[in-house]
């Protein structure tokens, strides 16, 4: 084999990968920590600790069974600061005579990479990831050229094809969907299991970090850094998820509780989207444990798990690669508010979005309905420009990779895709913050007043987003209810819903 030089980025630590299943003198790995990736948005600490701490370890897991590495720490002074640059000097200076890289999961990288191998004039080439159900076009390929672009389609492809919770050809128990069964609210005086934290000291880093020139958002304690670093922690989180979160976790899915931040949620999303766990291993060990516990634990508790991975994940990733670059720049409803300030310090009256975004900042981390139906929901409502919506999601949650996260935010949250994703807006008044969770009886706001000093801002803003888009949405059939709903309201309700969001648009920073 030609000297080859190898790129693992912070996202590929995936030890199963085919590369390293024998050692090659000839293969050197590089693994590097840069400003072009810290920079092109601002992140939360935690995130940025998280991925160079686990890239680190990778790296030593590598040189302790025989690989020869290359890591480029962020202190570096040889650092270029840009995968590029560094790759460049490296295969100059070391004579390699092929490169070789792992398709990137960001279209950003993927034509970083592929301009680079334009440029070299050495033996270049591209190697699968190994970590996803799909390719990275089979989504487009299932639907190209139709009206329609179904998740729950795409979802009963997979089933089948993969054999996961079938009976041949149909679905175990015969149903394909538990969805409904997955909406409940916490009950009254219930006590939500603690979560597992883990506890790195990672205090040393984060001076590197720091004296790096790193910009970042964010809380953390360093010395007690609480998430998974390597494969073998991301495993025992799995196995604390299925013993003791898989049996409440569909139930509870979608409830939301301002003391509780994880409630039932398997939070192995960074271990996933950073590939030190793969999808395949994390369904089966979730199927596995509920065949060993049927009779405790119910199949709309794993369903409603399974959907969430082998279905939506690998959908969101499938509309990415299809719809990038374009997708990136959608604006349907050509919302342009800036991001309130208090985005980035939770100093809002409105609980609901306090608590979420505290939570944030505190954790990296808010579970899918905190992130859809509060932060989401609001900024939609508002009308906030989606590249600001976008930059913050990406930036503040440890699990948010472009590929996964704006198609959820631009599209499911934002409809800025203008249905690409979802078949209608994804919004709220408080009727439904209230429904799912305990947020509202906390508040400054009154959840049941519509006007006035203590009326909760998401109702008259629910309104007045259905008004100003009236042309834009009045025709798609999955909510022609709200149209007829105001179309009957009294005249002066209607105006004074209007002036109430108003004035709260007007003061947006100080609600």
């Amino acid at each position: 084999m030609p000297k080859t030089l190898r790129l693992i980025l912070g996202d590929q630590l995936n030890v199963q990968h085919s590369w390293f299943r024998k050692k090659d003198e000839a293969v050197t790995y590089v693994m590097m920590e840069t400003r072009s990736e810290t920079d092109y948005v601002r992140h939360h600490i935690q995130k940025i600790l998280g991925f160079f701490q686990s890239m680190r370890n990778f790296n030593e897991a590598l040189t302790a069974v025989g690989h020869q590495t290359v890591y480029l720490k962020i202190s570096d002074p040889q650092n270029e600061q840009s995968i590029t640059q560094n790759l460049e000097r490296l295969i100059d200076e070391s004579g390699f005579e092929r490169f070789e890289y792992q398709l990137p999961d960001e279209w950003r990288l993927d034509r970083q990479l592929q301009e680079l191998c334009e440029k070299l004039s050495i033996e270049t080439q591209a190697a699968d990831t190994e970590h996803f159900f799909t390719h990275r076009d089979e989504l487009k390929e299932q639907f190209e050229g139709k009206k329609m672009i179904l998740m729950e389609s795409f979802y009963r492809k997979m089933r089948k094809k993969h054999g996961i919770l079938m009976t041949g050809s149909e679905p175990e128990t015969g149903r394909w969907n538990y969805d409904a069964e997955n909406r409940k609210k916490l009950p009254k005086g219930h006590t939500v299991v603690a979560p597992k934290l883990f506890q790195h000291d990672l205090s040393a880093l984060l001076t590197e970090i720091e004296a790096a020139g790193v910009q970042s958002i964010g809380n953390v304690d360093a010395q007690n850094f609480t998430w998974p670093l390597t494969r073998k922690e991301g495993q025992g989180m799995l196995q604390f998820f299925v013993e003791h979160c898989l049996a409440q976790f569909g139930d509870y899915q979608d409830a939301m509780d301002q003391e509780e931040w994880s409630l039932y949620h398997s939070r192995l999303s960074f271990s996933m989207n950073s590939k030190m766990l793969s999808p395949r291993e994390v369904i089966d060990a979730v199927i596995e444990h509920w065949r060993a516990h049927d009779s405790e634990i119910s199949i709309s508790q794993v369903e409603g798990f399974v959907r969430q991975i082998l279905g939506w994940r690998e959908y969101m990733r499938g509309i990415y690669w299809w719809k990038m670059p374009e997708f990136g720049e959608m604006n349907f409803f050509e919302h342009d508010r800036k991001l309130p300030s208090w985005f980035w310090t939770g100093e809002t009256k409105m609980n609901c979005m306090k608590r979420s975004i505290n939570n944030s900042l505190d954790n990296a981390y808010a579970h899918h309905i905190q992130r859809l139906m509060v932060t989401g929901n609001f900024a939609l409502l508002a009308g906030i420009d989606p590249d600001e919506v976008d930059a913050w999601y990406l930036g503040i949650y440890i699990d948010a990779i472009e590929w996964v996260e704006i198609t959820n935010t631009r599209g499911m949250s934002q409809f800025a895709d203008g249905g690409i994703v979802g078949t209608k807006p994804y919004t709220s008044s408080a009727n439904y913050i209230h429904k799912m969770g305990n947020y509202c009886g906390h508040c400054h706001y009154s959840r049941t007043e519509k006007t006035g000093e203590k009326a909760c801002p998401f109702n008259s803003l629910y309104w007045h987003f259905y008004n100003r888009n009236r042309a834009k949405l009045e025709r798609n059939p999955h909510i022609g209810m709200m149209y007829r709903t105001w179309d009957k309201m009294d005249v002066q309700k209607r105006e004074d819903y209007l002036n109430q969001a108003e004035k709260y648009l007007s003061d947006i920073e100080y609600i």
